[in-house]
């Protein structure tokens, strides 16, 4: 699949790789760069092969049924974050729900998880219109302290009063756009949701954002400011073996609310707990499927690992036991050798 942004990453002379299925870049100048350049002033990132759905009629109790979180506490034009669970509270995906209005909602889903998350929400939401269109729109991330000046500057003056996770409907370059303020990074920032053939907001954006310090963004940089900034990536740290109670999850795990995997969940007797953590002096980095060990035992996994530019250390989550506190000493299993940590949190960074 090729993202309605392809010609416009290779004139960039963007590394492209394979990313299930899509071909997207995965750096321009540079990962370390990029990620700095977010850090500081602002970047453009391509998220088109994100899945895209749309449901309309009247769904909203059937939707909650999909979800751990409590959709009732959004109102129009605000989006939530939530797992959706299978009957045993494994997750299936992680998902953003836009609601529009009371009878239109739109699914932001992993691009791993396309095909399974439309079969799953068919299966389980009736009387109602379910729309893939993925490939019909295309979804931008302006990220960074200065995403909201270039916004402004294309005209958008009303921006400067939407708050985190709501959104609002309005022309940018005379394109009917979604404007959310959300983002996968740990910056201020909005995710921009357009028709995939209007393709010029790309270099718009660009231009319009030289001042101040724009760089477009890939997927190397995103995974390293999500993983800073504790943001789980499915497939990786979540997943259908893996609940919201055993990831740093259990905030949206809302059981006063009705919703499949709610029983397997209440019953669930929670062992393992995703952690955050350091490798001391050494810029090896871990890499998911890499042992944690305590006393010479293997007592955990690695699920992400990367080197922070912010810290300027290796860093990365892991699954350990419960009971494990803040700051404890572990070995990490890297090569054939180990390496001494610490377990801390996953949020490493706040801005």
């Amino acid at each position: 699949m090729l993202s309605p942004f392809f010609k416009n990453h290779l004139e960039l002379k963007a590394k492209m790789v394979d990313f299930h299925g899509w071909e997207m870049p995965i750096q321009y100048s540079g990962i370390m760069g990029e990620h700095k350049n977010v850090r500081e002033n602002v970047g453009l990132f391509d998220v088109s092969h994100m899945g895209k759905f749309k449901i309309t009629g009247d769904v909203e109790s059937q939707i909650q049924n999909l979800i751990t979180n409590d959709i009732s506490k959004i109102s129009d034009k605000q989006s939530i974050y939530s797992p959706m669970c299978n009957e045993k509270g494994g997750i299936i995906d992680d998902v953003i729900i836009s609601k529009i209005n009371s009878n239109e909602f739109v699914f932001i889903v992993n691009s791993s998880n396309i095909k399974k998350d439309f079969e799953w929400i068919t299966k389980n939401v009736k009387s109602c219109e379910i729309q893939n269109l993925t490939n019909e729109y295309a979804l931008l991330a302006l990220q960074g302290p200065k995403a909201e000046n270039i916004l402004r500057d294309a005209g958008v003056e009303e921006i400067k009063n939407l708050k985190v996770f709501h959104l609002l409907e309005s022309k940018l370059y005379g394109i009917e756009c979604i404007i959310s303020r959300t983002g996968y990074t740990g910056e201020d920032g909005f995710e921009l949701f357009f028709d995939s053939k209007q393709t010029q907001i790309w270099d718009e954006l660009l231009s319009i954002g030289s001042k101040y310090g724009i760089k477009p963004i890939g997927l190397g940089a995103r995974d390293t400011l999500r993983l800073e900034a504790g943001l789980m990536l499915y497939g990786n740290d979540i997943d259908e073996t893996i609940t919201p109670l055993e990831a740093p999850l259990k905030w949206t795990v809302k059981f006063e609310t009705e919703f499949i995997g709610k029983s397997a969940l209440e019953q669930k007797k929670v062992e393992r707990k995703m952690r955050g953590f350091e490798i001391n002096e050494t810029k090896r980095v871990a890499r998911k499927g890499n042992k944690i060990f305590n006393e010479g035992k293997e007592v955990g996994i690695v699920t992400s690992g990367s080197f922070s530019p912010t810290l300027g250390k290796p860093i990365g989550y892991c699954f350990v036991p419960i009971e494990y506190p803040m700051e404890k000493e572990i070995k990490i299993g890297i090569g054939d050798k180990h390496y001494s940590g610490k377990i801390v949190s996953t949020r490493f960074y706040k801005r």
